[in-house]
């Protein structure tokens, strides 16, 4: 048995066992690369992908649950406006320290922005509550959400 995936726009049928973590498919199968693998437990948000634009955490969840969804990956991210708005605000504000953290920051932040586009700071804080940066980066994160929303 196989699912399929439309990941970045493009269609996958994926073979791999059905249990299978999404973030394993996306690295493994599919070389997309940018998505980590942080702690494995849905706790530190590195794993976060776009599926119909929200921001999912991929480490844990089978890839059968994705069945049929759209999904957007790191790799997909600029392609929108949002997503080049925000990559450009990471940048501008240095809001990557070591970068293992950065994909799901940027994805949580595209997702954040397209179903609310110009939250407030408790909303904001909200969305990125499962995501850790160990470097401390949060506050220069946080400055490049904001600087996103007015550019």
């Amino acid at each position: 048995m196989s699912v399929s995936l439309t990941i970045n726009g493009t269609r996958h049928d994926i073979a791999s066992d059905l249990d299978t973590p999404l973030v394993y498919v996306l690295r493994d199968e599919l070389k997309l690369k940018g998505t980590k693998f942080g702690c494995g437990l849905e706790q530190c948000g590195a794993c976060a992908v776009m599926v119909e634009g929200k921001a999912v955490l991929s480490c844990v969840t089978p890839v059968e649950v994705f069945d049929g969804k759209e999904i957007t990956t790191i790799e997909g991210i600029a392609e929108t406006e949002i997503g080049q708005r925000v990559q450009r605000a990471f940048v501008e504000e240095t809001a990557a320290q070591c970068g293992y953290c950065t994909p799901g920051l940027v994805v949580a932040a595209v997702a954040l922005l397209e179903n609310t586009p110009t939250p407030d700071s408790e909303t904001t804080k909200r969305a990125l509550t499962p995501h850790l940066c160990r470097c401390g980066s949060h506050p220069r994160v946080l400055k490049a959400i904001k600087r996103a929303t007015t550019t």
